[in-house]
């Protein structure tokens, strides 16, 4: 009895531990600066560290040493980790999970009623940015909003009429929001 307990038990994690890793594989947050990860080995507790994901996009771990984690997924920095540690370790389970999303942050400014930045976790489009930024002031501007995005060291503006969109129109400029756009409301 016992013993087919203990079965069921492990083949039920066996199962959920086979979904999450088909989710990880299929989730295409990409890590960036600002975030904090758990990194795990397992049967190895001196191999489980939280680590911080520095502004130039790079971390370090324990026998791994420097990492760069832009423009990578969770699946992708465990894969990273695992291959580094076979140097060491014959055949490592490593967990890589994001434990706070502090990176991917929007920022909207002008006549919004509570201005700043905001953590977006992970898609965010412009409504939805005006919407965590409390709505726009009777005063704002809503036919000239612009999103200003730096792409490749290029700074860009991207139009978007609030009143359009809001009636169902030119619904293409409703564009999703990458870390560091700022939305301005004039």
């Amino acid at each position: 009895m016992r013993a087919t307990m203990i079965r069921m038990i492990c083949s039920g994690l066996a199962s959920g531990l086979l979904a999450l890793q088909v989710w990880a594989q299929d989730a295409t947050y990409t890590v960036k600066p600002g975030d904090t990860l758990q990194i795990a080995v397992w049967k190895e507790p001196d191999l489980q560290v939280t680590v911080l994901v520095r502004p130039d996009g790079g971390f370090s771990f324990p026998l791994v040493g420097e990492v760069d984690a832009r423009g990578k997924t969770v699946a992708n920095l465990q894969t990273i980790v695992s291959e580094r540690l076979r140097k060491y370790i014959s055949d490592p389970v490593v967990t890589v999970a994001v434990q706070e999303i502090r990176g991917n942050k929007v920022y909207v400014i002008g006549q919004v009623n509570k201005p700043g930045e905001f953590i977006v976790n992970p898609r965010v489009d412009v409504m939805q940015a005006l919407s965590m930024a409390g709505g726009t002031t009777p005063f704002a501007g809503l036919g000239n909003i612009i999103v200003l995005r730096r792409t490749s060291g290029q700074q860009q503006a991207l139009r978007f009429d609030y009143t359009a969109v809001a009636r169902g129109r030119n619904l293409e400029q409703n564009i999703e929001l990458q870390a560091g756009d700022i939305v301005v409301v004039p």
